[in-house]
């Protein structure tokens, strides 16, 4: 048998319980500096393109390189320090996301560029795994609130690349990216205080420990595993889907509609922006009516837009890339959480799972799907993906934790 906790929409903290809100901005603004200065790559693919004159494919391959590396690296990040903890692992990660910046802004050649981006993408394993515990750390019990706040920062500093590509780096060239340094500086600074509160709040914990049981709810391992690949189905669909908007869509808008690339990068921005905005109401809404109905709302509720996408003129294109943006983003908070209540005690080990499983189909999705549009054109990219949100319908099989009998540990 496995032990789960209940599903916390149904469950509110103890008395004792508070909410570290400055602990969740902190994170919160590290998570956007962090995320801004990883979009930079994603944003400046047109810049790179021209400069190497490369193919969609390998377009593709840097967002390959980099998803894969935090990809295969985070489980084994979040495994470790469920055993280990290290609790200035956070700024050691942003030391190797500096390196990589750094290396992007003088590459010379294709290799150089797949390395700089295979250094983000390993400080993107060490970072996401561990600031998730520290969000749930500081949660107080409102942990779909805690992932929430901690999320909406890394999808505001997503949003925030495009633009600070199409102002700095467009006009001023490659080397220009060496000034978001002082970003990569600033959240060193931060994390490492991080750092200091996650040392002290683990001995605070051990003291406490043994002294107050809490109640989960029990499910078969079978149950548990069928559930878990259920989840691992939905991230599919959503990181698949969102790899050729965050990927592909500036290319789509300069093809389809001969925008600029600065006008393109706007509209890339609008959906960027739907996207933090979405993820800030998932959470919260999990907590209060359980985390099965916004996931389920989330993945299938997003097909008929995603549908109509591929046939709209720009303006309905800009509406309905906000609207996927806002919808489709939901669902991650309340995946992990429901994921971490399935496994309870291996939130490391959980969110280096799913985070790392999220950023390998990213990277899968970009790869495939730039070879797919070099074979065909960009329009039937959009057209083919339009479907991949009706696997949503397999949300319909996850269990309502609510309902399985509980005991105490």
């Amino acid at each position: 048998m496995m032990q789960t906790a209940t599903d916390v929409g149904h469950s509110a903290p103890t008395p004792k319980e508070v909410t570290g809100f400055r602990v969740l901005g902190a994170i919160s603004v590290a998570h956007f500096l962090n995320d801004m200065i990883q979009s930079l790559i994603l944003s400046i693919y047109p810049l790179l393109k021209g400069n190497f004159h490369l193919s969609f494919a390998q377009i593709g391959l840097i967002t390959l390189t980099y998803q894969m590396t935090a990809s295969i690296l985070q489980p084994v990040v979040g495994m470790h320090t469920d055993k280990h903890p290290k609790p200035y692992s956070l700024a050691l990660g942003m030391g190797f996301t500096l390196v990589g910046l750094l290396l992007l802004s003088v590459a010379s050649h294709y290799g150089i560029v797949l390395f700089a981006a295979a250094l983000v993408g390993t400080g993107s394993s060490i970072f996401h795994p561990e600031s998730s515990r520290v969000a749930r750390m500081a949660s107080g019990g409102r942990h779909g609130l805690a992932q929430s706040i901690f999320q909406v920062g890394g999808n505001a500093g997503s949003a925030m690349g495009p633009l600070l590509a199409a102002w700095i780096i467009i006009p001023h060239g490659q080397t220009s990216i060496a000034w978001f340094s002082v970003a990569a500086l600033l959240a060193i600074v931060i994390l490492w205080q991080i750092g200091n509160w996650y040392k002290r709040r683990r001995s605070e914990m051990s003291t406490k420990a043994g002294k107050s049981g809490h109640s989960h709810a029990v499910l078969p391992r079978r149950q548990v595993m069928f559930s878990i690949g259920i989840l691992l189905l939905l991230i599919f669909s959503k990181y698949f889907y969102m790899a050729s908007l965050s990927s592909y869509f500036t290319f789509y808008l300069i093809s389809k509609f001969h925008l600029s690339i600065q006008d393109a990068q706007f509209q890339l921005f609008m959906f960027l922006f739907a996207v933090a905005l979405g993820t800030v109401l998932g959470g919260p809404i999990g907590d209060k009516v359980g985390r099965k109905w916004v996931i389920w709302a989330s993945i299938l509720g997003v097909a008929p837009f995603t549908l109509m996408l591929p046939y709209a003129n720009l303006f309905w294109t800009g509406v309905l890339s906000v609207v996927i943006g806002i919808i489709l983003a939901s669902a991650f908070s309340a995946i992990l959480v429901f994921a971490q209540e399935l496994v309870p005690g291996k939130v490391g080990t959980i969110s280096g799972l799913f985070f790392g499983f999220a950023f390998g189909m990213g990277g899968i999705g970009a790869a495939a799907l730039g070879k797919l549009a070099d074979m065909t054109d960009i329009y039937f990219v959009y057209q083919v993906c339009s479907f991949l949100p009706l696997l949503g319908l397999a949300a319909a099989f996850l269990p309502r934790l609510e309902k399985y009998p509980h005991q105490t540990s």
